[in-house]
């Protein structure tokens, strides 16, 4: 296996770090203000980190940045819709049909020859999502369906979208700045739309800084693995979020686990490894 594709786990860690500091911070702020915080605050740490480094902003590939940022950005405030209406596990369950998405957009788009078990792989984690989350919803609920459902199409084609900044050579953090200026930019009307934004208390403010920060870091570690990485292999590992996330329910809020919940995490990491497995194989020519 291409150990580039690890660093899809630990984007998946600090994605679940991040999830803890929303969870928190959702008795605190709106979720307008969360979106915004987590753009502009991962947008101020990159923009200082080019300022001490003199990088260059400027690229030829701007067209490319310009397709990831808004991809990504619009299947963001989705997924946020989604969450405000519908139950967290059925926005996030449909959120992470992303790397499906992203499997038949390499085979029919982008006109990759891929591996049967490699789908079967994405299949087995999805499987493993659905079972720990256990997701319902109404049938008034249909449009937060949809949305959720929409974001885990546009996550694909932005996913799709990183893995091509990575092969044109730009460098993971310029790839993240301009998603986190898009983002923070198309988030501002949501936000002036809503109500006013509450003060930044001590723990208010810590809980925000960690929304930008652990989201930037994970940003960076998933580019990365989606730029050296299998890009399959990563969208497997992508599912390991769910184990974090479930994992940190345990140890910070004391959720217990029923035994399907523990079936549920092996067939995720099951997923995980199929993939790593086929990755190596050779692709069979007719």
């Amino acid at each position: 296996m291409n150990l580039q594709s690890l660093w899809m786990i630990v984007a998946s860690a600090l994605f679940a770090c991040m999830g803890v500091c929303v969870k928190l911070g959702a008795s605190l702020f709106s979720a307008a203000e969360l979106v915004f915080y987590r753009g502009a605050i991962a947008l101020a740490g990159l923009a200082g980190f080019v300022l001490l480094r003199r990088l260059a902003l400027a690229t030829p590939h701007w067209r490319a940045h310009l397709w990831r940022s808004l991809t990504g950005s619009a299947s963001l405030l989705l997924y946020f819709y989604a969450i405000s209406v519908l139950p967290l596990a059925t926005a996030v369950t449909l959120n992470y049909t992303s790397p499906l998405f992203l499997a038949l957009i390499l085979a029919v788009w982008a006109g990759e020859r891929v591996r049967a078990a490699l789908y079967l792989a994405l299949a087995l984690g999805l499987a493993g999502v659905v079972l720990l989350l256990r997701p319902s919803f109404a049938a008034e609920q249909w449009l937060g369906g949809l949305a959720a459902l929409a974001s885990g199409a546009g996550a694909g084609v932005a996913y799709f979208n990183v893995r091509q900044l990575g092969r044109l050579g730009e460098p993971e953090w310029r790839t993240v700045f301009y998603f986190s200026l898009a983002s923070t930019l198309i988030g501002l009307p949501w936000l002036a739309a809503g109500e006013p934004m509450h003060d930044l208390s001590g723990r208010g403010a810590l809980l925000v800084l960690g929304v930008g920060g652990f989201g930037a870091l994970a940003q960076l570690a998933m580019t990365r693995a989606y730029k050296r990485g299998s890009t399959l292999v990563s969208a497997s590992l992508a599912y390991s979020t769910v184990v974090f996330a479930s994992l940190f329910g345990v140890l910070l809020w004391e959720e217990v686990l029923p035994w399907p919940s523990w079936l549920a995490i092996g067939l995720i990491v099951a997923s995980g490894l199929l993939a790593s497995a086929q990755s190596r194989a050779p692709v069979e020519q007719d």
